[in-house]
Order: structure tokens, then C-alpha cells, then sequence
């Protein structure tokens, strides 16, 4: 029993290592297609409408440059086709490497890395954004090359 649990053991450190080697690489230039929905308006959601407005459904380009990365943590600026903001934003990679959590000036993101080009992006902000609007999205966004 005692050598079952020694051989558990060093496939953990065998594991663990394996998943430091595995980080990705987010550096580049990043950009998808895709819906949000949207209470209000805001930079990226241009409109009349205020958080007590119905909600609507939007069509939104993004644009995401991650300029730098150490290790796990990377950072770089957001813009969209409605927006030129270069918003900063920073994102901590997972040790499974591929969950991404990360924050801008204004939201949350939850990223899964879907492969060495390819992400799943969904971001959230609440009305205690500067607009005020509420916004949720998820779509996948692809590395420019």
C-alpha cells in the first residue's frame, strides 16, 4: 500500500509539472464576432437606452491585445468596431491551462483556451459600471496570425 501511495505521489509532481510546462501563450492580437445582451448603453453598446429600458440584443466585433505575459498572468488592451477605447485588461491563466479570469476597467471575463489559437471568451459587467449599463457575452474569439 505504501508504495501505491508513493507512485500516486510522484504522478501528482509529475502532473503538476507537466501543467507549469503547459502554459499558453496569449500574446498577439485576438478578435471575434458575437451577441451581447445589454441593459443600456455604453461605449462598446452605443444607444439612448438606460438599464431600465428592455433589454436588447447586439452584435459586437472585438479586438483584444495581449501586449505582455509572465508566466500565468498576461495583460494588454480591449477595443471593439464601435469603440477604438484600448481599454486595459489583466487575466490570470489557471493550473488546468486553459480557464482565464481577468478584469478591465469595468467587467469580468471568464476565457477557456479551446487551443493554441482559440478561445471562448465570455464577459460580464454590472450596473455599477460607470455607464450603468448591464452586459453579458460569450463568443469565441481566434489569433490573428
Amino acid at each position: 500500500m505504501k508504495s501505491f501511495a508513493v507512485v500516486l505521489v510522484l504522478a501528482g509532481f509529475a502532473t503538476s509539472a507537466q501543467a507549469q510546462d503547459g502554459v499558453p501563450d496569449l500574446k498577439g492580437t485576438w478578435s471575434g464576432k458575437g451577441k451581447s445582451v445589454v441593459f443600456g448603453n455604453n461605449q462598446y453598446h452605443p444607444g439612448q437606452q438606460t438599464a431600465n429600458d428592455p433589454p436588447r440584443i447586439g452584435d459586437i466585433e472585438v479586438i483584444y491585445t495581449v501586449d505582455g505575459q509572465d508566466g500565468r498572468l498576461a495583460w494588454g488592451h480591449a477595443s471593439s468596431s464601435a469603440a477604438d477605447t484600448k481599454e486595459p485588461f489583466a487575466w490570470a491563466i489557471a493550473s488546468d491551462n486553459k480557464t482565464i479570469l481577468g478584469s478591465d476597467t469595468d467587467g469580468s471575463y471568464l476565457i477557456t483556451v479551446l487551443g493554441p489559437d482559440r478561445m471562448e471568451k465570455c464577459y460580464t459587467h454590472n450596473g455599477l459600471s460607470p455607464s450603468k449599463s448591464i452586459v453579458a457575452a460569450c463568443h469565441v474569439v481566434e489569433r490573428k496570425r
